[in-house]
């Protein structure tokens, strides 16, 4: 067996249990493994359900559109997994390993949560992800096209005291950015943390290496444009569609301002106001 591209003894890739077959190459992600069935509720047919680890994959079609919808877990060591294996699926030869001349283009649509860090962006809205900051290192150990705006985010991260060691940018796919604009979401550009607690600017028992993390994070202006939220995924999933060739949409319910301190009193509404919105986008086209 090659460790390269781990098979399980049915053939499927290692963490997903996927075979090609059944998977759509169009991706709904969800973080949460209990969201995948409430999604997949909206599907008139499901013809393939499939559990492994923390990996949930339903698929099935609304009309006459396949989709997939695969549960993440959290974070983007995660999301590496998903987005490698899902493009193994398609794109790699089977009997030798090998990348396949002909590659298929997969569209990744997150489905997810997240909190605003600016006053004016109200709860229970949705926001599609221009584009992502990575605070984590993931894109560190890939070849990828982000260095020279990696090395001017980091400066701007110093100049409001925000020392980290790594930074990477990458954005939405401009096609499906397009498609899924209305007037009913809002647009920004998001930070994917890579932890929960101090990386998101909350108080544990350590105390924090950067303090006012969230209020800093508040200030900072890319592109003449404030950072708007907060979250664990999008970063990862912009770069690693982009360096492989496929698109990718981030759409977040807005759960929670970080700044003023408010969070839903209904987050299961919210979620599923962003799940119809999303599936009525993807109809559309």
């Amino acid at each position: 067996m090659n460790t390269n591209w781990i098979k399980n003894q049915n053939g499927s890739i290692y963490h997903l249990g996927l075979l090609k077959d059944q998977l759509a190459n169009t991706i709904l992600t969800v973080g949460d493994q209990k969201r995948v069935p409430i999604v997949s509720r909206y599907f008139d047919l499901i013809e393939f359900k499939n559990t492994n680890r923390e990996f949930i994959c339903h698929t099935g079609y609304i009309g006459a559109k396949r989709l997939s919808v695969l549960s993440t877990g959290i974070g983007t060591d995660n999301i590496d997994i998903v987005v490698n294996e899902c493009d193994a699926l398609f794109n790699i030869n089977p009997k030798n390993e090998e990348p396949i001349s002909n590659p298929t283009r997969l569209d990744f649509i997150r489905i997810g949560t997240s909190g605003a860090i600016q006053e004016d962006i109200s709860i229970d809205s949705i926001l599609i992800s221009k584009a992502a900051i990575g605070t984590d290192s993931l894109m560190n150990f890939y070849y990828n096209e982000f260095s020279d705006q990696s090395l001017n985010l980091l400066k701007l991260f110093q100049k409001e005291g925000i020392n980290l060691t790594s930074l990477y940018y990458s954005e939405a796919d401009g096609e499906l950015f397009k498609q899924f604009s209305t007037s009913d979401f809002n647009t920004g550009i998001s930070i994917t943390a890579p932890g929960f607690y101090a990386p998101q600017g909350r108080i544990t028992r350590i105390p924090s290496a950067i303090e006012m993390l969230l209020v800093k994070y508040s200030k900072l202006k890319l592109q003449n444009q404030k950072i708007s939220n907060i979250e664990m995924e999008t970063a990862g999933i912009y770069a690693l569609a982009k360096s492989l060739k496929h698109r990718a949409i981030s759409l977040n319910a807005i759960l929670a301002n970080r700044i003023t301190g408010e969070f839903s009193s209904d987050p299961e509404k919210t979620i599923k106001k962003l799940i119809e919105a999303t599936l009525e986008q993807i109809l559309k086209n």
